[in-house]
């Protein structure tokens, strides 16, 4: 399964997920609405992008992938997202928990990854 597939996937999953808390302010809305040049940012996303069996994996995209989340995620939370890659199972699990700090986590995940769709395609 391509990368773009799954990654598109699981933004569409978020789709369907149900909202938590009401204090949290999205760093999307500062995100560059057009394409952007960024360099070879690196971090858990971005090895665990690389390692990953996804054909559309290059260094450029899962850059571009990481320097959005050094924009939208805390460490933590940048962690938590590369699990996704080893453990889809882990995803799903977390988008159906019923625990706040899961919803929280997992609307600042779905911005990130509609983010970084618009910017990395």
């Amino acid at each position: 399964m391509s990368f773009k597939i799954t990654f598109t996937a699981l933004a569409s999953l978020a789709l369907i997920a149900s909202c938590g808390g009401g204090g949290y302010k999205s760093a999307a809305r500062y995100a560059p609405k057009a394409p952007v040049a960024v360099g070879s940012a690196s971090g858990p996303i971005s090895r665990a992008c690389l390692m990953s069996d996804r054909k559309a994996r290059s260094r450029q995209l899962c850059g571009c992938i990481q320097a959005v989340a050094d924009m939208s995620l805390s460490g933590r939370d940048q962690s938590l997202a590369a699990s996704f890659y080893s453990n889809p199972q882990k995803a799903q699990d977390i988008r159906q928990s019923d625990n706040p700090n899961n919803e929280r986590f997992w609307k600042k995940y779905r911005e990130y990854a509609d983010t970084a769709e618009q910017i990395c395609g």
